[in-house]
Parts: structure tokens; sequence; C-alpha cells
């Protein structure tokens, strides 16, 4: 197959745009010009790509199987940019790293801010994914490593544990859960909830445990940080399921209390997550020795040298 990046875009924006017409403008083309590279393209694959139809077009499964991968042969195209224009600026290199939500609003930034202080000649690029999505990117070769609960199917990956990260179920003080020392969320799922906001890692995770049980959460309102879920629940809205941290950490100033989570999927540990420890960048490598502690700090070094 003769397949260039050219290809992959003008189909990407076919399959968007719905129709060849459509596409050939997205990817600022004559329309005769894609049709022609839409045809080459469906003869040196051996198969048809696209359904014509009156109004546009549809994809057959080789389509949706050329559209997955096309998808992310661009984005690696364009994380390959984004990291050529970093040396060409003057910086040695931007890591790349997937979180969950944890990690990513109690863990990391204390344990990241020094360490940047120390490298002032590399960037990070954290991006937030639900533990099941940076498993799925990882094993797909869209980045290196990660940051994800121990409660998800590791798939072959290495983890290292290097936080816990239990969640805890928050109450509003008069709440009728005061009696309680411990629930199952089994328990809980009929009363009202405080939600984190649309896309959350963490919202997703607890999401698929309550349709797991065949349920789906009523949740009053959804909030865009851990400290509005808070405020919310002391206010008497709602339950909200929060790092156990977290909920230690706003508890004395909003006045809410607290319950254990007895299911196993709530007694969670942060790992650090990759493929193989030898595959890994050295600043990624020097990166993880500093956040598994200071007792790895030789060897990170070491390992970035």
């Amino acid at each position: 197959m003769r397949l260039d990046l050219a290809d992959l875009q003008l189909f990407i924006c076919i399959v968007e745009a719905g129709s060849i017409t459509g596409g050939a403008i997205k990817a600022h083309l004559a329309l005769a010009s894609a049709s022609e590279r839409l045809r080459h393209m469906e003869e040196d694959v051996g198969v048809a790509l696209l359904v014509r139809h009156a109004r546009g077009v549809t994809l057959t499964q080789a389509g949706e199987a050329l559209a997955r991968h096309a998808r992310q042969i661009l984005l690696q195209q364009q994380l390959l940019k984004s990291e050529l224009r970093t040396f060409s600026a003057g910086v040695r290199g931007t890591l790349k790293l997937y979180a969950n939500t944890s990690a990513l609003t109690h863990f990391l930034p204390g344990r990241i801010a020094p360490w940047l202080a120390l490298h002032p000649d590399l960037h990070i690029e954290l991006e937030e994914r639900s533990s099941r999505d940076i498993i799925s990117s990882l094993l797909a070769g869209l980045g290196e490593a990660g940051i994800v609960s121990d409660a998800v199917d590791r798939q072959g990956l290495t983890f290292e544990p290097v936080a816990d990260d239990r969640l805890t179920l928050i109450i509003p003080a008069a709440h009728a859960l005061n009696t309680q020392q411990s629930v199952f969320f089994h328990d809980i799922l009929e009363e009202p909830f405080i939600g984190l906001y649309s896309g959350s890692a963490l919202q997703q995770h607890i999401d698929s445990h309550a349709s797991a049980l065949g349920k789906t959460l009523n949740v009053r309102i959804r909030m865009n940080t851990f400290e509005g879920v808070s405020e919310m629940v002391a206010q008497g809205t709602g339950l909200g399921i929060v790092p156990e941290t977290l909920a230690e950490k706003y508890q004395g100033r909003f006045g809410y209390n607290s319950v254990a989570l007895r299911d196993s999927w709530a007694q969670r540990k942060l790992c650090l997550c990759f493929r193989h420890w030898q595959d890994l960048t050295p600043a990624m490598k020097h990166l993880f020795a500093h956040l598994r502690g200071a007792t790895d700090a030789v060897s990170g070094e070491a390992h970035l040298r």
C-alpha cells in the first residue's frame, strides 16, 4: 500500500464531513482531486472504503479500520511535530504523562513542582484520562507512561504503586448515614449525589461501577472541583465520593462527615504505569524515580545521565 499522510488526512476529512464534497472542502482540495485520491486509495488497499449514497457516504468495515488507524497515525505526527518544536525553541524535551483525576489533583502537583524547578530545560504535558483509557492509550502506542489506579486490569503493563488513593463517601453532618462507619456502594445508590464535571476520569470510574450494578447515579448537580463537591455536600444537597486525602483536607472547613466505602474498587493505590522500564526515555525514568520517593534519587540521576 502507498498511503501517505495526505491520503490519511483527506480520508479523515471525508469521514468527519460525511461526504466526499465536504471532505474535499475541509482538506482544501478540488472535488475532482479528492475523488481521484480516494479512488487510488481504494485501488491500493484492494477493497471499498466507503459506500456512496445520494446524501453522502458511510464507512465499510475496512473504512472503519482505516479511520481508526489513520487517527492514531495523525495524532502521532502531531505529537512528533510538537516535540520537535520544543527542541527548535531550545527546550530539551517534553514528557507526555497521562494521569487519572486523583493523581492530577492531589498527588502530582506537590511532587512535580520541585522536580521541574531542578530541570528548567524540560516540559511536562499532563493529560487527564480515566485509568482504563490510559491503559488503552499506552497499549495503542499513544504514550509512554501514565499514573493509574491499581483497580483496573493492567493487561500486561508494568504497575508500580506510589501512593494510597482510597475513595471515601462524604455526607452532610445531619445525614442518617452518620450512624454507620462504613457502607457498600450498592446500599447508597438510591441517594442523591453531587457529581464531578462531565468527562472527569474519576466520575467515569464511579459511574461505571453504578452501571455494573444496573443503576444510574441520581446526580443533582455536577461541580468542576472537589472543593465545590465538598461545599455542596456540606449544605445537605447530596452525597459525594472523593479521594480520602481530599475529604480530610476539606472536612475541617466545611464540616461534613466521612464514611468508608467497603467496596474493593474504592481501596485503590496510585501506580506508575508503563510497558517496560528499559523502553522509557531517560527523563521519564528520572521523573518516575523522583515520584517513587527520595530513596530513588541517586538511581534516578544515574538514569538521566
